[in-house]
């Protein structure tokens, strides 16, 4: 198969295999979020563009998804969501999520703490460089990149 060719089959979401091309099935991620938080529907919608497969779910007791998923209070942020089997917390950028997914790290999930001007779904004037932590299931915590915004 030429490169050219290849690289669209990619684009498109499609895996090739002996049998010939046939479509991925979007990566399912569960999102618990409050109802009335925009840029916690922004992130949603980052998820998209990117080709998950993102489900909101509005909940009123988010302190409560936290605890039962072993988020750090110092880790903690706007909304938290589930995919292949890691906690998503906060504003964390797809393609550390791809990474993720791709080294299969022994943690329990990713963070950004807050909500920093300029991550995914908090764009904004003076985007300001932040940190993407690691957690394990006791808490510790670790960079897992560093983003600079433009």
């Amino acid at each position: 198969m030429k490169k050219s060719v290849a690289l669209a089959v990619l684009a498109l979401g499609m895996a090739v295999t002996s049998g010939g091309v046939e479509a991925q099935k979007p990566l399912a991620v569960q999102v618990f979020k409050e109802a009335t938080c925009g840029c916690c529907s922004s992130w949603v919608e980052h998820l998209r563009r990117a080709g998950f497969a993102p489900t909101a779910s509005n909940v009123d007791d988010l302190p409560a998804v936290k605890q039962v998923y072993k988020i750090p209070p110092q880790a903690r942020s706007c909304h938290t969501a589930l995919v292949g089997g890691y906690v998503i917390e906060g504003h964390v950028p797809v393609a550390d999520i791809q990474r993720l997914l791709k080294e299969k790290p022994a943690i329990a999930g990713l963070a950004v703490p807050g909500m920093p001007i300029g991550s995914p779904g908090m764009e904004g004037p003076n985007p300001r460089p932040y940190d993407v932590l690691a957690f394990d299931k006791t808490g510790k915590i670790t960079v897992f990149s560093t983003q600079t915004p433009r």
